[in-house]
């Protein structure tokens, strides 16, 4: 089975899975909990542990919400990245391509 079939099988069975789940947000609460929550709770009350447990809530909101806006701009950052080398491979082509048809330039 090649990379196209397998992934192919796997989508398939991922669909299959997901069809036959009634309760889809019961199905990940141990995960969603077990991940980032928990851990930004516990960077908010190394950061201030003396605060009441509301201010814990909303100092790990306030770090989730950093966490992903770093993500974001690391996200954009990289696409911006992929795009300016994209563009560049098109313009170092077509110049290749242009090349071909000045007087005296020869093209390997």
């Amino acid at each position: 089975m090649n990379t196209s079939e397998r992934s192919q099988q796997m989508r398939f069975a991922a669909h299959m899975s997901w069809a036959n789940t009634t309760d889809r947000s019961g199905r990940t609460a141990a995960a969603r909990k077990a991940s980032h929550h928990t851990r930004f709770l516990d960077m908010a009350r190394e950061k201030h542990p003396d605060a009441t447990e509301a201010e814990i809530e909303k100092v790990a909101e306030s770090l989730r919400r950093a966490h992903y806006s770093a993500l974001a701009l690391k996200s954009a950052a990289a696409r911006r990245a992929k795009r300016e080398r994209t563009q560049a491979e098109k313009r170092a082509a077509a110049e290749q391509q242009l090349a071909k048809y000045r007087p005296g330039t020869a093209v390997a």
